[in-house]
């Protein structure tokens, strides 16, 4: 199986979509196809090499489509309809104004009309003119036995023009004609259409301003000489150097030189972080104030901006499981409106017996009736609500969690990593009285030389920061180092065996703990880690470890509170470092000493009782993540637990959470109000137009006005700010 996305032009309401994704499934091979009407995008899933085949079938049914290349977004403005809509527009109203003048004149008691003949000039060009694309589409969608937008507008406009020639030529007066309702209604359409298209080019400003960070050039050094390469030309492994002010290229590890950078359209993060040899930095931030040389780690799509990209596009083309219920619903909408046309003029006919007033009134049917703000309603506010999440750091990989993250209500947290920064430090210390906790401290540290564990780090940042206890002892002073397998370590110092590690290790040294009891019994029961350290057969010292809470932490769980959900800590850490966590926090339940691989079979008792999302970051939380509802991965993790996740944090802030909700929450309360006003203009207009209180003027104002409407909606939730109060 593989994916192929296709650039569509040539879709102007929810019917199109429905039409297209007949015509694609028709192909042999095909086995998934979803498009989407605000990107003008379709994503197939597809069994064989069969592009050529789906393009020409879409191209027989009417639309034009090429390839889609990732990281080329064009402006949607410029697509389907083209920049010269915009003039063909102005040129349709200064043609059209003139023909509404007496109706604007006549409140003011002047009655004054222009001729029939000067009528048809002005309305011809606008009705075959500026509507033609308005006659091909129709024509394309009967071809192929279905409908649009633009065959109601056709079949509407047509009418009316048709009915001021019948009258025309049966000598009738200038008020009889009908030249205005046709040439007025084209031009609202257009109108509507244009500003639709500039509205939806806002909705793809996420994807630009990404977009825009990757530098063309890269500055980079080979065999000794400094080479301008092109982007495409470095290759892993080369040399980037970087001056202050210019944008990192590509994806690199810091071999000399600090520097703060800005990667806060990457992250979201507001601060510059400050960067040193031996640390990562990502293509597409920007170098602030230092000079850095840089080794290449990653180039092409492997980047890490784009991934993003990719990540966001997906989401941003994805079909929310509610759009799929709207367009069986456009799928059938024009057939029946032409149908509901019909029965008006054969109604309107019966009871008066006047076929111009009914006819009229049929057409204000057709054309109030345009699923075009069915068709934007989901995708328009999946859209902006990705687009503004990424802004932040939160990558939403497809509509699908988009939508349902909102019907989250209860979260679950790993503890290490996520709610803690997941580097232990030390907090407490005890030794004998002829052991100074200088030199204690500096044995310890010098002991765990060449271990990597994170206790083993935690003790070596101790002495880098106690100054007393730095230069107490040199490593070459200890020999015969072993590694006692989940005990510890020992090493000899002085023709003296030292001992460093768990209870266990001291109890099979036979090191009594009795000295240090209280301190060891009181950091303990405080959730805290202890190692000790012994020597013949007596406590020498033992220091206390503690995993710090990330800042935010709190106030993350207190927001998650206010949204009303339930919170939970899942962790295979011990009970009293658990609840001593969950006590800081605020936790609502814990679960300890729970094993990796137990953890998705506790998401799965929970999610059997709530829908409910788990955050994490490590290995051993990925399968818990994928069996979650929703499952969150911190960035700052590994790459397993965030293809497992359906949501990823692009940095380890734990108030990321609580936004990653929100955001979903108020972009599904922007599709629902959308669909609402959608439903609502054919709910309400239909029946109105029907019944003779809609002229076709009014009812083509109303039309164009709805799909710009829900455009304009979805963009509210750029206004979204972080923590802020329930406003939109």
């Amino acid at each position: 199986m593989s994916e192929t996305q296709l650039q569509i032009s040539g879709m102007t309401c929810a019917s199109c979509v429905s039409h297209v994704e007949r015509a694609l499934k028709k192909v042999p091979g095909v086995e998934n196809v979803e498009v989407n009407l605000a990107t003008e995008r379709a994503r197939i899933t597809h069994h064989d090499a069969v592009l050529e085949t789906m393009i020409q079938r879409l191209d027989r049914a009417g639309y034009q489509a090429q390839l889609y290349q990732s990281g080329k977004t064009k402006k949607l403005e410029t697509s389907g309809w083209g920049r010269s809509l915009g003039w063909q527009v102005v040129w349709s109203m200064l043609l059209s104004l003139p023909l509404l003048m007496p109706m604007l004149l006549m409140p003011f008691g002047i009655h004054w009309q222009l001729s029939p003949l000067l009528q048809f000039i002005l309305a011809t060009p606008v009705q075959f003119g500026f509507g033609a694309r308005f006659y091909l589409s129709a024509g394309k969608a009967l071809r192929n036995r279905s409908g649009n937008m633009d065959l109601l507008v056709a079949l509407g406009t047509s009418a009316a023009y048709g009915l001021s020639l019948y009258q025309w030529q049966r000598g009738q007066g200038p008020e009889q004609l009908y030249f205005e309702s046709a040439a007025i209604v084209i031009s609202l359409v257009l109108l509507g259409k244009w500003l639709e298209s500039k509205a939806k080019a806002s909705t793809a400003e996420a994807i630009r301003a990404l977009e825009s960070l990757r530098p063309e050039q890269a500055r980079v050094r080979r065999q000794g000489q400094e080479l301008e390469l092109k982007i495409a030309e470095v290759k892993v492994g080369d040399l980037l150097l970087i001056r202050a002010g210019e944008r990192i290229a590509l994806d690199a590890e810091i071999v000399k030189g600090s520097s703060q950078i800005d990667q806060s359209l990457i992250t979201g993060e507001s601060m510059p972080v400050a960067k040193n040899p031996g640390e990562t930095i990502t293509g597409g931030a920007l170098n602030l104030d230092g000079y850095l040389e840089a080794k290449v780690t990653a180039t092409g799509a492997e980047t890490m901006l784009a991934r993003i990209i990719r990540l966001v596009e997906s989401a941003q083309a994805d079909k929310a499981p509610v759009q799929r219920l709207v367009d069986q619903v456009a799928a059938i909408f024009v057939p029946v409106v032409v149908v509901i046309a019909l029965v008006t003029f054969v109604a309107w006919f019966g009871f008066d017996g006047n076929w111009e007033t009914a006819l009229i009134h049929a057409v204000a049917v057709l054309v109030i009736a345009c699923p075009c703000a069915l068709g934007l309603a989901t995708p328009t506010a999946i859209m902006v609500g990705t687009g503004v999440a990424a802004r932040r750091g939160i990558l939403i990989k497809g509509a699908e969690a988009l939508e349902n993250a909102h019907l989250t209500r209860a979260v679950a947290f790993d503890k290490t990593g996520t709610l803690t920064q997941g580097k232990p430090v030390v907090t407490d210390m005890w030794t004998a009285n002829e052991l100074s906790d200088a030199k204690a401290l500096r044995l310890m540290a010098a002991m765990q030389q060449g271990a990597s564990h994170p206790l083993a780090d935690a003790l070596r940042q101790s002495v880098l920061t106690d100054q007393a206890a730095e230069n107490d002892l040199s490593d070459s002073d200890f020999s015969e180092f072993k590694t006692l397998a989940g005990r510890g370590v020992s090493a000899h110092y002085q023709d003296q065996v030292y001992y460093l590690g768990n209870r266990q290790l001291m109890q099979d040294q036979k090191i009594s703990l009795a000295l240090a009891a209280d301190s060891d019994q009181a950091w303990r029961a405080a959730g805290k880690t202890v190692s000790y350290l012994g020597s013949q057969e007596q406590i020498l010292a033992c220091v206390a470890f503690e995993d710090p809470l990330k800042p935010g932490a709190k106030q993350t769980i207190a927001k998650l509170h206010q949204l009303g959900l339930k919170t939970i800590l899942i962790t295979g850490d011990h009970e009293a470092a658990a609840q001593r966590v969950a006590e800081a926090l605020g936790i609502d339940q814990v679960y300890a000493n729970v094993l990796p691989e137990a953890k998705a079979e506790r998401i799965a008792q929970l999610k059997a009782e709530q829908p409910v999302a788990m955050v994490g970051d490590g290995i051993n939380d990925a399968p818990a993540l994928a069996m979650a509802n929703i499952g969150m991965a911190m960035s700052t993790g590994t790459d397993i637990a965030i293809e497992a996740a359906d949501i990823t944090l692009m940095r380890g802030d734990p108030l990321l959470i609580s936004e990653a909700l929100d955001i979903s929450r108020r972009t599904y309360q922007k599709i629902k109000q959308n669909l609402f006003w959608a439903f609502i203009y054919n709910a309400v207009g239909i029946p109105l137009a029907a019944f003779g209180y809609l002229t076709p003027m009014v009812a083509g104002a109303a039309m164009a006005f709805s799909s710009v409407s829900v455009v304009a909606n979805a963009l509210l939730l750029k206004r979204w700010k972080p923590h802020q109060k329930e406003t939109l």
